[in-house]
């Protein structure tokens, strides 16, 4: 769960290391604000977050590096110190920077003592433990006496609080290097942080808080983020004289022998998502079978259709659900790849795309992990070690917008789509979705209700973002109905219908 603190600020950019630090020195460049003084914000607003949540601490033990981030747990400890806590400071090392050294040098002047690495004891009797060992600045797998501390951290039987990231998480990927601090809490300062929203850094960062410390808005407006948390969709109402020729055709294209469920799951989510008319172009074996489970879905023999003439009587194109990597996959693929409509390329199809690379600026391309890694001729592990590079990397190379999915996923519109500034293109992350979204068929879902959006004539970014948001928060409404473990695609389709209508009526 994801928590804002200061409502005033704008609360959708995220943000790489590199992009804080230029705002923390715009900050203080521009606007006054020493280094040093905001560093006594970061600890004093952690400790009243802690606090706020953890009423019964009587023995807090600050786990502080050498960097800022050290200084961070100083200023919090200080502050513990001053209303009476029992606090133990334990430091790998010594204050290497002049603002941790100033924040040491406080600490240490009101009483407060420092221990080295023998601290046993102090973790066995901690009610709380906050983490400020390393914060952003990490880019390699912790070590020697930063590695034993962090394993001691994880096998406390207390809450952890992390200051800024946990320590061991890739502050701008997401990658958890081993090991890496499991927070209860993280609080984080000046900004969201791309890597605690995606990859593994969902899983480390517990809840979620941001503090802006106050920095004046000029400075933020300043630095360009990587990204934004995707809003939720604006869904107008129809008008009452629309008839369904007017809503939007929808022909997906898949459903090899054994995987006709694929074709039935984005159909039907075509249909949920407004579609008027949804047909079915798959193995001529399977015609009208799809009818059997959802009469509205209409049929066609995929190599039968005239892909010249889809213009005539469809408006979006969904390939690859089903689509298997037979010859009569190929066949398929081939007819339907360049037919120029929208087009959403998913499952199968990404596998012959990779194959057969081109670039197209109408198409969504929606790639997992293990899909991604074939497009860039990569490996799933490589891809996972920074997923928004990979995502850039994939809507550069193929066009149109790549929705990388996963934890935390991603939405790039390639620099042609974006109408902002930024030549990389517009990025979205979804904070929304849940571990029950593991299972088959979610994709299938996914790339249907892009299809109904763009057949509905909304713009390639828009119809990826609102599909990533409505399916994410479909699942999730699931989910809490039904919990994680037993999550079905189709349960996904169920929940449409209610969250749309309550956009459409918001």
């Amino acid at each position: 769960m994801t928590i804002f603190t200061h409502r005033k600020m704008r609360c959708d950019a995220i943000y790489q290391a590199r992009q804080a630090g230029e705002i923390d020195r715009l900050a203080s460049a521009q606007h006054g604000i020493s280094g040093l003084a905001l560093m006594r914000r970061a600890g004093c607003a952690a400790f009243k977050q802690i606090v706020a949540r953890y009423q019964r601490i009587k023995h807090m033990v600050v786990v502080c590096g050498a960097g800022n981030n050290g200084g961070d747990g100083y200023v919090v400890a200080l502050c513990a110190r001053r209303i009476g806590m029992a606090v133990t400071v334990v430091a790998s090392a010594k204050p290497s920077t002049a603002d941790a050294v100033s924040a040491w040098r406080e600490y240490r002047a009101h009483g407060g003592v420092v221990r080295e690495q023998s601290v046993g004891a102090a973790f066995a009797t901690a009610d709380l433990l906050v983490d400020g060992l390393f914060g952003t600045g990490l880019r390699r797998a912790p070590q020697g006496a930063h590695a034993e501390l962090i394993e001691r951290m994880n096998k406390a039987d207390c809450p952890v609080v992390s200051l800024d990231m946990p320590s061991g998480l890739h502050s701008d990927t997401g990658l958890a290097f081993a090991p890496c601090v499991t927070a209860t809490l993280t609080i984080t300062f000046v900004g969201l942080k791309l890597g605690a929203l995606t990859g593994q850094g969902r899983s480390q960062v517990g809840e979620l808080v941001v503090e802006d410390l106050g920095i004046p808005a000029a400075a933020r407006r300043a630095v360009s983020p990587v990204a934004r948390i995707l809003p939720p969709p604006t869904l107008a109402k129809r008008p009452r004289e629309i008839h369904k020729g007017e809503a939007g055709h929808v022909l997906v294209v898949g459903g090899a022998r054994g995987m006709l469920g694929a074709t039935l799951l984005a159909g039907e989510a075509a249909l949920r998502g407004g579609s008027g008319l949804v047909s079915i172009a798959g193995s001529e074996a399977h015609l009208d079978w799809h009818a059997l489970r959802c009469p509205e879905l209409m049929s066609r023999d995929a190599l039968q259709v005239c892909p010249q003439r889809l213009a005539a009587w469809a408006d979006a194109v969904v390939l690859g659900n089903g689509l298997g990597q037979s010859q009569w996959s190929e066949q398929v693929f081939a007819r339907f790849i360049d037919c120029g409509l929208p087009l959403v390329v998913d499952a199968d199809a990404l596998t012959w795309l990779a194959r057969s690379p081109r670039r197209c600026a109408t198409w969504v391309l929606t790639p997992h992990v293990g899909e991604a890694a074939r497009l860039l001729a990569s490996t799933p592990a490589e891809i996972q070690a920074d997923r928004w590079q990979a995502a850039h990397a994939i809507a550069q190379k193929f066009g149109g917008v790549c929705v990388l999915k996963g934890a935390g996923t991603l939405v790039v519109c390639a620099a042609e789509q974006s109408e902002q500034a930024d030549p990389g293109g517009a990025t979205w992350l979804c904070q929304q979705g849940n571990a029950g979204m593991a299972s088959a068929g979610m994709g299938d879902v996914l790339a249907g209700l892009i299809g109904a959006l763009l057949g509905q004539r909304m713009e390639l970014c828009e119809a990826a973002g609102a599909a990533v948001w409505l399916h994410a928060n479909a699942a999730d409404r699931a989910a809490n109905e039904l919990g994680e473990r037993s999550l079905l695609a189709r349960d996904v389709i169920a929940h449409l219908a209610p969250l749309m209508r309550a956009l459409e009526s918001a």
